[in-house]
């Protein structure tokens, strides 16, 4: 790794035990509609019903808080474990950012959740520099939130 990288990583993530099953969880990753409840940065405003990711190449729209749609193209899915998407303008390739989480289940009543943002592919110049401001502690709001209601203390 170039010294460069090591002050500008490309990939950052955050992980965190949650007191809630992974089934639970996922649900709430997976089910578009619940994604403005966790999300750390309040930039998701909200998504159609009905948009329940159920597999790879699955696409899910969501519009941000400052009123943007984005068609977020599934990239990894394991019922349960992981899902992965690449966020594109409407109609248009994902310029190559990637946002993953990974459910590993400790017990069937918690589970270590890791929250990834990989930029590694990003073509985009002008989306540079709003993925170098996500950093680990952007994910680890996102993380702390969806927490927060896995395990019914957060938003209804």
């Amino acid at each position: 790794m170039s010294t460069s990288e090591e002050a500008d990583p490309r990939v950052v993530s955050a992980s965190r035990d949650i007191a809630a099953a992974a089934s639970e969880i996922f649900e709430l990753i997976a089910e578009p509609t619940q994604q403005p409840r966790w999300d750390g940065n309040d930039n998701l405003s909200e998504a159609r019903p009905g948009e329940r990711v159920r597999s790879v190449g699955d696409v899910f729209t969501m519009t941000t808080t400052k009123g943007n749609v984005r068609e977020n193209h599934v990239t990894e899915f394991t019922e349960g474990r992981c899902i992965a998407w690449k966020p594109a303008e409407p109609g248009q390739l994902p310029p190559g950012h990637l946002w993953r989480w990974e459910l590993e289940p400790i017990d069937a009543v918690n589970t270590r959740v890791t929250h990834t943002y990989d930029w590694t592919q990003l073509t985009d110049d002008r989306r540079i520099p709003r993925a170098r401001a996500t950093t680990s502690d952007r994910l680890q709001a996102s993380i702390d939130r969806l927490a927060s209601v896995a395990e019914g203390r957060g938003p209804a």
